[in-house]
């Protein structure tokens, strides 16, 4: 039996998921990876986090967000062969697949981990900030012991191609809110903005990642709920308390996407 399968990438029965991004050009939006990590999470995988391009950008930003919320982050160059030894332990006998933006380098880090692959890779669009599609299939390569896919990249325009998480899963597959579901005032807390809920408190003190909870929130509020939360809660989340203003304000929001706005602008 598959022990985890995946549309996007479209992959079956791998150890983890390698998700490559860079704070250069194709810069990686943190919300792309927080989904593929979460949906990953509601399969069983492991995640690493590889921040390619580091001789262009160190992705300082990247680089604590995902190693606070306990991912093997790395900071790698294809181009100069940086973080690529600390790479190799990470999939050694292991079946492992790279995932992530097109044009962040996946083919580029097998060519520099075996030359011999002489995969093709392609420019970076600079009108559009953004690379073109070089992979059109998922290929196996062996690797440190192990086997790596390299994927075809996808854009933040094919977000729908990937898996739904249903709000009632949501919390549990963002690793970092775990020490806190449990401690919330309300039972039911849906961790978008309720009073007294323990992971909003911890994305104050900064336990949490900002960008972390608002990528949860996103998700929270575009996630189908069950039968049962549907005759309740609904689809959408509603009198939502924003704990983020100076003084506390009992507001209650037309949706989430109003909630995620204000939330947004409080943090610019």
């Amino acid at each position: 039996p598959r022990k985890n399968a995946f549309e996007r990438p479209a992959v079956a029965n791998i150890d983890q998921l390698v998700v490559i991004g860079s704070a250069a050009t194709p810069k990686t939006d943190p919300f792309l990876i927080d989904r593929i990590a979460a949906i990953a999470a509601l399969k069983g995988c492991e995640v690493v986090v590889l921040l390619n391009k580091c001789d262009l950008d160190p992705a300082e930003e990247l680089y604590r967000i995902y190693t606070a919320a306990g991912f093997p982050t790395l900071r790698i160059s294809a181009e100069t062969g940086e973080g690529l030894e600390e790479l190799i332990p990470l999939i050694t006998g292991k079946l492992s697949a790279f995932t992530g933006n097109s044009g962040v380098g996946k083919s580029s880090i097998l060519n520099a981990l075996d030359p011999a692959f002489q995969l093709k890779t392609g420019e970076i669009s600079t009108a559009l900030g953004r690379g073109r599609h070089t992979t059109r299939h998922v290929e196996l390569y062996p690797v440190g012991g192990g086997f790596l896919a390299d994927t075809p990249g996808f854009s933040s325009v094919e977000l729908e191609k990937f898996a739904v998480i249903r709000k009632e899963e949501l919390a549990g597959c963002f690793r970092e809110f775990q020490p806190y579901v449990d401690q919330c005032r309300f039972g039911d807390c849906s961790h978008t903005g309720e009073k007294g809920c323990a992971v909003v408190e911890a994305v104050q003190r900064g336990e949490i990642a900002r960008s972390r909870f608002e990528s949860y929130c996103t998700l929270y509020e575009d996630a189908p709920a069950n039968c049962a939360a549907a005759k309740g809660v609904g689809m959408t989340v509603v009198g939502v308390y924003d704990p983020f203003y100076e003084n506390y304000q009992d507001q209650v929001r037309e949706n989430s996407h109003r909630y995620l706005r204000s939330f947004t602008e409080l943090l610019m």
